[in-house]
């Protein structure tokens, strides 16, 4: 894998973490100010939906999410996009990234999530 590709996935991983998304300061600082997420239920989600909807979700539950076949891809310069599937709960979940590199480093700019039925 090449650097951005390694960095990044470091990134996806860190919004995986309990103790990030138990704290809306260590999110912020991985989520672009354009970030949107369209979530396994269809809704499109702000980065200020979603940071108050992690936070809210890590305080009622220490269940730790697990990520599994995660590959990256690096599609220019400053752009990299990431597949995995993440399990927590008995849920599983397709997942696509595309995250950009900006002034502040890497930062997530997209996220969709697809709920699994096997």
């Amino acid at each position: 894998m090449s650097e951005p590709v390694d960095a990044v996935i470091a990134r996806e991983l860190r919004l995986l973490d309990q103790k990030v998304r138990s704290s809306p300061e260590l999110i912020s600082e991985l989520l672009d100010p354009d970030f949107c997420e369209i979530g396994a239920s269809g809704r499109r989600w702000s980065r200020s939906d979603i940071i108050a909807a992690v936070v809210e979700q890590a305080a009622m539950s220490d269940i730790p999410i697990q990520a599994y076949d995660m590959h990256g891809e690096l599609l220019a310069d400053d752009v990299v996009f990431l597949t995995y599937t993440s399990e927590s709960d008995g849920r599983r979940a397709y997942r696509s990234s595309l995250w950009r590199r900006v002034h502040q480093g890497w930062q997530l700019y997209f996220h969709q999530g697809t709920l699994s039925s096997s």
